[in-house]
């Protein structure tokens, strides 16, 4: 039961600080191109990503977007 107990502890405080992580990158305002929030941002379901990436638009839509938020068809223009 302890380490079931952990296990979950574990879990939580992993997608606490993770989705805390790519909040912040997708809230951020000195560049779309960190190299972790880009990670995290490109692995999630298409909702969160199309959500963290319409936020980055909204912030630097004069740059190139980054890895996840290059529409498919234009690998220069946003999603």
């Amino acid at each position: 039961m302890k380490i079931f107990r952990l296990a979950i502890i574990l879990v939580v405080a992993i997608v606490v600080v993770g989705g805390f992580r790519w909040y912040r990158y997708v809230s951020n305002t000195e560049s779309p191109y960190d190299e972790v929030g880009i990670e995290l941002n490109s692995r999630l379901p298409q909702p969160l990503r199309k959500w963290g990436c319409d936020r980055l638009h909204a912030t630097f839509a004069n740059t190139l977007p980054p890895y996840g938020c290059q529409s498919d068809a234009d690998s220069g223009s946003w999603l």
